[in-house]
C-alpha cells in the first residue's frame, strides 16, 4: 500500500534523524495539511514525486562537519526554486543550509539545550513586526551554530546569549529556526509553524480524513484486484479492527479475519473480544487457538527483539496455514494479509544507521514491521501505515466502528510476551501478569479513569522480594504498573495517580495473588522510555 496523498498542497519532511521528526508531520496534520515524512536520503526524483509545496529539513543528532554526515540530494534548492518550493530548516536543518549555501558552521563555543528565549532583531516574514515581538521561550538542542550566513540571508532573532536563533532568504523562500518549534516546550511553536506554512508559504489546509479514507479505499481494490480474498490479522484493538472495517467496505466477503489466541493475550481475552465481534463488529471471524506452538517458541527466550521476530514469524506461520485451508474451500489461496500497523510502528522500527535508508535509530522491531520474517509469501496491505493513532481512531468513527473499539487502550501485538522481563513461560508468570493486568484496569474503570488515560497495564519483573503476609515471610515476585497519557503514542507522561488509589490497587494485587507481594508504579515519561517496558 503506498502513502495516503489525498490532499491539497503536500508539506514533505525530511528526517535527518531528530527524536522530533515525526512529531512535526504530526503538527502539519494538526493544522489539517497533508505531511509526508520521508529519509534524509530520498532522491531528488522521489521528492518530485510528490510535488511538494513545501520542504522542511528536521533536526538530527549530527554535525554537519562529521564524514558522511546526511546531506540532501544534488540540485535540491535549484530544483526548490525552479518549482516555487519553500523550504523551513530547523536545528541541524538549520545548518545543513548555511553550509550547503555557503555560510560557516562551527561547533558551539557554549551549547544551548533546554528552554531558551530568543528575541527578534528585526522585522521578518518568519515573525513579522519586530517591535510586537515578545520576548519567545523555546527549546533548543544543538552542539554546532552558524556564525556566517550565505548571501542573501539575515539573522531575524538571537538567543538571549547572542546565538543566531532563526535566519531567513525570503527572496529565495528560504527560511531556517536554530530551535524546534514542534515541540510543546517551545511555547508559541504551533503559532510560528502556522503562520509560516499558511501565511508565509500558502499552504492550502485541504487535508480530511474522509478524503483519506476515500482512496484508501480505492488503494485496496487496486491492489487486491476484483477476484482475490484476504486474510486479516484482528485481534480486537483499534488498529486491526478500523483496519479490517476498511478492506470490508472495498472487497467485502473476500476479507477472512482471524483472531489468533497464542497464549499471550489478557485476562479472557478471546472469550472476550470473540463475543464482541459478533455482537458489535458484523464481520466474519474464524478464531485459531495456536498458545502451544507460540509457547513452545518462546521458551527459554529472554531478549526482547528475539521474542519479537518469534512472534512475528509465529504469526505468519498461523495465517499461511489457514490460507491453506481457505484454499481448499475457495479453490484458490489468497495472497494478501491485512494488518493493522501505524506509523509509529513503522517509525521505531526504522532500518538502522549504514542501512543507506534511514539516519533515525531502531528503537524496537515491532512485530508486524522488523518481526515479520524474509521469506513471507503474503504481499501486505496496511491502509493505516501513514496514520498515528488518534487519526486512526477518527478514521474509525467515519467507519462507524462501535466505541466499544474505538476506545479500547492499545494492547501490543506481541501481547504478554513484553510485559513479561525474561522468559514468558516462566513459573506462572502469564497467569500472575493477566490477574495483575486485570485488576489494575478494573480499578482505573471502577475510578472513571479509562477515558483520561492512553494505555495502562502491569509488567512481571524478574525479581524476587521479601515480603510479610498473614505474619509469615514470604519471598514472592514484584510487579510493576504503569499508565500514561499521550496524543499519538510518539510520546507520552505518566499519568499523576493520587497515592490513595495506588495503595488500593497494590492492596488488591497483593491481597488477590500469591504470587504477589511487591508493587511498583513507572513515572517515566516518553522519552526517555518507551511505553512498553521490552
Amino acid at each position: 500500500m503506498e502513502q495516503s496523498t489525498a490532499r491539497g498542497s503536500v508539506v514533505l519532511v525530511l528526517d535527518f534523524g531528530s527524536q522530533y521528526t515525526h512529531l512535526i508531520t504530526r503538527r502539519i496534520r494538526q493544522l489539517s495539511i497533508c505531511s509526508i515524512c520521508l529519509p534524509a536520503g530520498t532522491s531528488l526524483a522521489e521528492i518530485s514525486k510528490l510535488n511538494p509545496h513545501v520542504v522542511i529539513l528536521s533536526g538530527g543528532p549530527h554535525s554537519v562537519h562529521e564524514e558522511g554526515s546526511p546531506t540532501l540530494p544534488d540540485g535540491f534548492f535549484e530544483y526548490a526554486q525552479e518549482h516555487k518550493v519553500s523550504v523551513l530548516g530547523i536545528c541541524y536543518g538549520l545548518h545543513l543550509i548555511v553550509k550547503l549555501l555557503g555560510g560557516e558552521v562551527k561547533q558551539a563555543e557554549r551549547q544551548e539545550y533546554g528552554r531558551m528565549e530568543i528575541t527578534a532583531v528585526k522585522n521578518s516574514e518568519l515573525f513579522g513586526d519586530a517591535q510586537s515581538f515578545p520576548n519567545q521561550v523555546v527549546w533548543m538542542s544543538h552542539g554546532d551554530e552558524a556564525v556566517q550566513l550565505p548571501r542573501g540571508f539575515s539573522v531575524v532573532a538571537t538567543s538571549l546569549q547572542g546565538n543566531i536563533a532563526a535566519i531567513e532568504n525570503s527572496a529565495a523562500g528560504i527560511y531556517a529556526l536554530q530551535y524546534h518549534p514542534e515541540v510543546t516546550h517551545s511555547l508559541r511553536g504551533m503559532e510560528t509553524l502556522r503562520h509560516f506554512l499558511l501565511e508565509v508559504a500558502g499552504v492550502t489546509a485541504e487535508w480530511k480524513l474522509q478524503d483519506v479514507l476515500t482512496e484508501q479505499i480505492e488503494l485496496v481494490k487496486a491492489a487486491v484486484g476484483p477476484d482475490e480474498h484476504v486474510v486479516c490479522a484482528l485481534s480486537g484493538g483499534v488498529d486491526s479492527t478500523v483496519a479490517a472495517t476498511l478492506v470490508h467496505r472495498a472487497i467485502g466477503d473476500r476479507l477472512h479475519c482471524v483472531f489468533v489466541d497464542n497464549g499471550l493475550c489478557r485476562y479472557k481475552e478471546g472469550e472476550r473480544v470473540m463475543g464482541t465481534f459478533k455482537s458489535d463488529l458484523h464481520l466474519p471471524v474464524t478464531c485459531v487457538d495456536a498458545t502451544d506452538m507460540f509457547l513452545s517458541r518462546l521458551k527459554g527466550v529472554v531478549d526482547p527483539e528475539k521474542k519479537r521476530k518469534i512472534i512475528g514469524a509465529a504469526f505468519i506461520a498461523v495465517f499461511e496455514e489457514f490460507s491453506v485451508q481457505l484454499e481448499k474451500e475457495l479453490g484458490k489461496k489468497p495472497s494478501f494479509l491485512v494488518q493493522g500497523t501505524l506509523y509509529p510502528d513503522v517509525i521505531e522500527s526504522c532500518p538502522p544507521p549504514g542501512s543507506g535508508k534511514s539516519h533515525s535509530h531502531t528503537i524496537k522491531s515491532h512485530h508486524n514491521v522488523g518481526g515479520l520474517p524474509a521469506d513471507m509469501q503474503f504481499k501486505l496491505v496496511e491502509p493505516l501505515k501513514w496514520l498515528f493513532k488518534d487519526e486512526v481512531r477518527k478514521l474509525g468513527a467515519l467507519l462507524e466502528v462501535p466505541d466499544s473499539f474505538l476506545k479500547r487502550h492499545p494492547f501490543p501485538g506481541p501481547g504478554l510476551a513484553v510485559r513479561i522481563l525474561g522468559d514468558v513461560t516462566q513459573g506462572n508468570a502469564l497467569e500472575t501478569i493477566r490477574l495483575a493486568d486485570e485488576i489494575f484496569v478494573n480499578s482505573i474503570r471502577e475510578a472513571g479513569l479509562y477515558d483520561e488515560i492512553w494505555q495502562a497495564f502491569a509488567v512481571y519483573l524478574p525479581v524476587k522480594t521479601v515480603g510479610v503476609q498473614g505474619d509469615k515471610r514470604t519471598h514472592s515476585n514484584a510487579v510493576a504498573l504503569r499508565a500514561i497519557t499521550s496524543e499519538d503514542g510518539m510520546t507520552a507522561d505518566w499519568y499523576h495517580f493520587n497515592s490513595k488509589f495506588l495503595a488500593d490497587v497494590s492492596s488488591k494485587i497483593c491481597n488477590s495473588i500469591r504470587d504477589i507481594n511487591r508493587v511498583v508504579y513507572d513515572i517515566t515519561s516518553k522519552p526517555p522510555s518507551t511505553v512498553e517496558w521490552e
